[in-house]
């Protein structure tokens, strides 16, 4: 932990309001605003706002077992539910500036679990990853996971009531929809009347047809994928675990695998949904004109009103409103990129005129498709992985200098608001993991660049906060990412939730100020210049490892400067010119809205400005003229 304590617990609103009309200042020795200000200046800040959403393992988040045995089962390892997230849990949430709680894990998904005694049918561990069983294999879209329940007849209405505590807490709430693939034993007990399963009016005598919701390896069984490193469950016995499975004709694996017998890194646990893709790559379904990247959500919903479709979509527009009906505000789509833009064009605008105001996020990787699926797909966000989290994850390794970050962020600057930015997720190690920063203070500056460099929203994941550090030996989930596929205690996450009061009470000091910095910097998310303001890359002298970027919108301006070194640092910063708005000239001290320890100044002269500054190590500067005051 650096020596350098971070000094605001929050951020409140100052009486320094003359160089932008709102100013956060950090909670140090500042007089007291006076009322009528600060009631003007929440005002203004209300106003103001970009999506941070905050992604909690539902299953994870909630349990206080810390046993932690490899393989372990529910009951050795526990496991969390829907009425651990009480009002303390969401007020906490609700401290890091979250507008969107993802709940991963919700739907009922394939687990080595016995739910038979409420009408649930056993899945078997041969084709199940883990115990507790992959979010991303689900087995029932109308149900939610019966883990989840302290009464697992009632989980449906346990969902429903976390719903409106979220709801109550002024956050919204997104879940999973895997359209690519389901569970290869997938049953839903819980569908409306009429409504057929996946699969269950399919031609299996042919390897693909319009209509058929999966794929056949025809007149081939399935066989479970072997490994000579793999055993199920870790070698522990189970009656079902025999190595063979019930599948005839084999099914084309999630992946898109068409052995019979896939590979033990295929995604063996599920089926390819088909969307009228036919085996040979070309399209069974109307393709959606070029012009129509222009035309808005209602053209795209009018387009499709008059098609003939294949069934699964159909099947997976009805799984939407459904959950939207229930209280669901939005979802994040899994590896959407596999499944046809056109889809999305179909579905989307179908969701938006259910609810206008509903959260679609996407993971899509490869980047020559983000215009295509925001622009056609009406996706509202999409990962920006490959390109500005990959740099930054360098920067953080010190692998690339720190103004790497500008490439790819001024690759995408024409659909910058759509790119979701984050530092971990389910998919990705943890920060303070050796393997990938070895330190969650490392961490720091990359979220002040993440969350302050574009008008982009953020994602926090569930214990990055406080420092988790993925280390758990779960059982099919390798350490440096928390495991998904097992019951698993989740330690500094556990700190903070402190036996259910979710206080921090058993946090340790340098974990207690690494969430009090998150807070600070998602505070300034708020900041007009953030939501809404143009970003220019600033030139550093003085270290490879310090980025600097302006921020301006109107009359308002701040630059942001981050160390990403171990190493106390000097830098000059050169400022262009055109970008100042106050032409006066002299050498004048910053204010600094994050760190207030940190002393910096400009100096502007006719000819150029320039900003001087040392940074602490691993610190980050968000700096602005204040009031002007001349030294």
């Amino acid at each position: 932990m650096t020596t350098n304590k971070t000094t605001i617990s929050s951020l409140k609103y100052g009486s320094l309001l003359l160089a932008s009309s709102v100013l956060l200042t950090a909670c140090s020795k500042q007089p007291e605003p006076e009322a009528n200000e600060q009631q003007v200046a929440k005002q203004q800040f209300s106003e103001h706002s970009k999506p941070v959403v905050y992604q909690v393992f539902t299953r994870l988040f909630g349990n206080t077992q810390t046993a932690n045995v490899p393989w372990g089962t529910k009951e050795q390892n526990g496991v969390g539910t829907f009425s651990d997230f009480n009002d303390a849990a969401l007020s906490g949430i609700k401290e890091l500036g979250t507008t969107h709680i993802w709940y991963t894990g919700v739907l009922h998904h394939a687990l080595v679990g016995d739910y038979s005694q409420y009408g649930i049918s056993q899945d078997d561990p041969d084709v199940v990853k883990g115990r507790a069983g992959s979010p991303y294999a689900i087995k029932d879209y109308y149900d939610v996971n019966p883990d989840l329940a302290i009464n697992p007849e009632r989980r449906l209405e346990e969902f429903s009531a976390l719903i409106e505590r979220t709801h109550q807490h002024g956050m919204k709430v997104v879940i999973d929809i895997v359209p690519n693939h389901v569970a290869r034993h997938y049953k839903s007990t819980a569908k409306p009347a009429g409504v057929k399963d996946f699969g269950e009016q399919d031609d299996t005598s042919v390897e693909y047809a319009r209509d058929n919701n999966f794929y056949y390896v025809t007149g081939q069984s399935f066989q479970v994928p072997t490994s000579e490193g793999y055993q199920v469950l870790g070698g522990n016995a189970h009656p079902l675990a025999d190595n063979l499975f019930d599948e005839t004709p084999a099914k084309w694996t999630g992946n898109g695998a068409r052995a019979a017998k896939p590979d033990i890194n295929d995604w063996y646990e599920t089926v390819k949904v088909n969307y009228g893709v036919k085996p040979d790559g070309s399209y069974d379904f109307p393709t959606l004109p070029s012009d129509y990247a222009t035309k808005d959500l209602r053209a795209h919903f009018e387009f499709w009103q008059d098609k003939d479709l294949p069934n699964s979509w159909y099947k997976f527009r009805d799984i939407a409103l459904y959950w939207l009906d229930k209280g669901v505000d939005g979802f994040r789509y899994d590896m959407a990129e596999m499944v046809p833009v056109e889809f999305w064009s179909f579905l989307n605008s179908s969701i938006k005129m259910h609810n206008p105001d509903a959260f679609l996020l996407a993971e899509v990787y490869n980047p020559t498709l983000y215009r295509p699926y925001i622009h056609q797909g009406k996706m509202d966000y999409l990962y920006d992985k490959v390109g500005f989290y990959d740099t930054l994850k360098g920067v953080m390794q010190g692998k690339q200098a720190a103004n790497s970050i500008f490439a790819p962020q001024q690759a995408v600057a024409d659909i910058e608001q759509h790119m979701l930015h984050f530092l971990e997720n389910h998919d990705e190690q943890r920060i303070a993991s050796p393997d990938f920063a070895g330190s969650a203070d490392k961490g720091k500056p990359a979220l002040v660049v993440s969350n302050l460099i574009s008008r982009a929203p953020t994602l926090l994941y569930f214990g990055q906060d406080v420092g988790e550090d993925g280390s758990e030996d779960a059982g099919f989930g390798q350490p440096t990412r928390t495991s998904i596929f097992d019951y698993i205690g989740v330690p500094a996450h556990q700190a903070w939730m402190n036996n259910g009061k979710f206080d921090g009470g058993a946090l340790t000091a340098e974990q207690s100020q690494l969430r009090e910095y998150y807070k600070s910097v998602m505070a300034l998310s708020k900041h007009p210049a953030i939501v809404a303001g143009d970003m220019q890359p600033l030139t550093v002298t003085g270290s490879d490892h310090v980025a600097a970027f302006s921020r301006n919108i109107g009359k308002q301006q701040l630059w942001v400067v981050s160390n990403f070194s171990s190493v106390q640092t000097i830098v000059t910063i050169e400022i262009p010119m055109t970008t100042l708005v106050d032409d006066k000239r002299g050498e004048f001290k910053l204010l600094d809205l994050l760190e207030a320890n940190q002393t910096a100044v400009i100096t502007i002269t006719e000819q150029h400005a320039q900003i001087s500054l040392t940074l602490n190590a691993l610190s980050s500067a968000v700096l602005t003229t204040g009031a002007h005051d001349e030294r």
